[in-house]
């Protein structure tokens, strides 16, 4: 079952193309909600979402889905899937570092967060849109901090405007180039570790200052 998951999460192209030819235009529902979900949900980090974006880009291009409708759908997705992250966050607040590892929900990812929240601001809501697992967990972190809703609306907007437009047109522009689609599951990988190196980073640099002390 995980070789299967991970192999359609590597070809996301045959994976959504085949999507598309059996559910039409359900495709939009379905992207909805894994960009919702990878977004608002702290226990479903491990979604694909950079590379997601720019495959869907792709598959509009290729079956006739309407892009701009496609995008305009996955900016509200994501729009709202911070927002119930943030709320969620709020609710919970600074006991949530108390809480014990489980399946669904890790310390360490939620302490790397916090360590990139803390070092560029609120802006790591818009940075955080374009990096794996600080994506999912930014919101969160925002909320647990209680930054104001009007402060964060205004990053999450701008950050989810960003994300989805520059993936997805991305997609659609270059992903049926046949030099692009003969190598898309490379690209697909190159960019889910492009988008981890700043978190990367940030983690090393954490453990280095903890080395230290």
């Amino acid at each position: 079952m995980l070789t299967e998951l991970l192999h359609s999460l590597l070809a996301l192209d045959q994976t959504l193309a085949s999507l598309a030819g059996e559910y039409g235009a359900w495709l939009y529902a379905i992207l909805f909600a894994v960009i919702f979900a990878e977004t608002g949900l702290v226990v479903t980090p491990f979604l694909p979402g950079d590379s997601l974006l720019f495959v869907a880009g792709a598959v509009a291009a290729s079956a006739a889905f309407n892009v701009h409708v496609m995008a305009g759908l996955l900016i509200v997705a994501a729009i709202l899937g911070d927002s119930v992250n943030y709320a969620v966050g709020r609710y919970v607040g600074p006991r949530v570092y108390d809480r014990s590892d489980s399946r669904w929900f890790k310390q360490e990812h939620l302490r790397r967060t916090q360590a990139f929240y803390e070092r560029y601001g609120g802006v790591t809501i818009i940075i955080g849109r374009f990096i794996p697992i600080i994506r999912t967990f930014a919101p969160f972190v925002a909320g647990v901090a209680s930054m104001s809703y009007r402060r964060f609306l205004a990053y999450n907007v701008i950050g989810g405007i960003l994300w989805i437009t520059s993936l997805v047109y991305a997609g659609y522009l270059f992903g049926n180039i046949p030099w692009v689609k003969g190598n898309l599951t490379w690209i697909v990988i190159g960019i889910v570790v492009v988008s981890l190196i700043p978190a990367v980073t940030t983690f090393l640099q954490e453990r280095g200052r903890s080395a230290q002390s």
